[in-house]
């Protein structure tokens, strides 16, 4: 059974703490032990930092005892997908090739979760499997899949093994797994949260769609942990000192809703666009005007998206160190560039009059281990234009796998995004226990 700590938010575990209801090392311990128990069925966890992590936890406890001011995550545990270094863990990416590769400084959102007081319990696997680490079960039917990049992160947190973590997105990384785990997660306006320490290296001149975000089971954990992430660090350009509303002051009535679930690269799994409507019914009740319509342009994602995938990137920072062949001669990458910029400028213009947009997430609920894998045509458009979107979990497939959805917003109104979902999740239940993950 859960312990009542790997069940509730991180909100929740920060407000006991500090009200001295609970102990940093309680908790610490809880995950730690749960961890332990299920992991070996999840190969979620690959790196665990446990006597770290514990020993972290009798100085919070020190430290509040003796009255100094807690950080707004005094004592909170978390997890990090190992594609983001902390400081002393292998930070690997799944690849042999960098098994020994070590980090000695923590990257910009490590370093700030842990400067709010949070606690490192180690790094999370990548990717539905990889030669490294090998293949991560999804907590809700292990033989299949958590889908994504950020798997590992989304499995653990699911399974109550951690109660919020560090993913990344480029093409549905945080959103997929979100999904398929059942659980919340945050894509953040592109520019808003640093790179700074992600692993592989991005160049953000070079990929503007990839952004490191929050997973947590509840949407007040992703809003309690963004503004720590967020702002200039001085070493990734590409971020904006943008300020971030309070997503708790947004009124959902009178919001404009864009919704749709098929289009010419997608069609969804029955239950999956019934989510999506009955989702859609509900914000309407709220008071949002709500309007089944589809963005122009939305099928050319995918393909875009596939020409980007044909060019290089450097797999170094300071030197240009090519990570593949180039595809594409100078003029298709002139082309590519002018079609996607064509494809946010017809995006921008429909967005005029619309506060946010209702999909699906996925064309169907988690696959199998080695099938064909669900596709991501809802994901894709939203990482090309570099907008806020949040997963949560709106629905159930008949056979017990979670469905969400995905809550799309304007530029920079990553707040509008939250308060949408936090009201599905009121709405839906969001997250719910997995019955197998804690199955003897």
């Amino acid at each position: 059974m859960f312990n009542e700590l790997c069940s509730v938010s991180a909100v929740t575990l920060a407000r006991r703490i500090r009200d001295r209801e609970i102990s940093v090392t309680m908790v610490v311990q809880a995950h730690l032990d749960r961890i332990t128990r299920l992991n070996p069925r999840l190969n979620a966890v690959v790196q665990l930092a446990a006597d770290q992590a514990l020993a972290e936890a009798r100085a919070a406890d020190a430290r509040l005892a003796a009255g100094h001011d807690a950080g707004p995550l005094h004592g909170v545990p978390f997890t990090v997908k190992d594609w983001i270094d902390a400081a002393g863990l292998p930070c690997t990416g799944g690849d042999p090739r960098f098994r020994d590769r070590v980090p000695l400084v923590d990257a910009t959102v490590v370093a700030r979760l842990r400067r709010a007081g949070a606690i490192l319990l180690g790094k999370t696997n990548v990717l539905g499997e990889n030669p490294l680490y090998g293949r991560t079960s999804n907590p809700y039917h292990l033989g299949y899949s958590p889908e994504g990049s950020s798997s590992g992160e989304a499995a653990i947190i699911a399974a109550g093994g951690s109660p919020l973590g560090l993913g990344s997105d480029s093409g549905g990384s945080i959103r997929q797994p979100a999904h398929a785990c059942g659980i919340a997660g945050l894509k953040p306006t592109t520019g808003r949260v640093p790179l700074t320490g992600h692993f592989p290296f991005i160049s953000t001149m070079n990929d503007p769609r990839t952004t490191i975000g929050p997973m947590a089971r509840f949407v007040e954990d992703l809003a309690l942990v963004l503004p720590l992430l967020s702002g200039v660090d001085w070493h990734d350009p590409s971020v904006v000192p943008m300020p971030l509303a309070d997503w708790r002051a947004v009124e959902l009535c009178g919001l404009r809703v864009a919704w749709y679930t098929h289009h010419a690269e997608a069609e969804p799994t029955l239950e999956t666009a019934a989510t999506c409507r009955r989702v859609a019914q509900l914000l309407a009740a709220r008071g949002a005007r709500v309007e089944q319509t589809l963005p122009p342009r939305i099928e050319e994602a995918y393909d875009i998206t596939r020409q980007y995938w044909q060019r290089p990137e450097s797999s170094a920072a300071d030197e240009w160190v090519p990570d593949g062949e180039a595809h594409l001669s100078s003029i298709e990458v002139e082309r590519h560039l002018f079609v996607w910029d064509r494809f946010r400028r017809a995006l921008i213009a429909f967005m005029a009059n619309y506060d946010l947009i209702l999909t699906p997430v996925a064309e169907r609920p988690a696959t199998p281990h080695g099938g064909e894998g669900g596709r991501i045509p809802y994901t894709l458009p939203y990482s090309l234009t570099g907008w806020p979107c949040v997963v949560v979990r709106a629905g159930t497939a008949p056979d017990g796998l979670p469905i969400g959805v995905q809550v799309v917003a304007r530029p920079w109104r990553d707040d509008v995004a939250l308060a949408a979902a936090a009201a599905i999740e009121e709405d839906t239940g969001g997250w719910q226990p997995p019955a197998l993950a804690d199955a003897s």
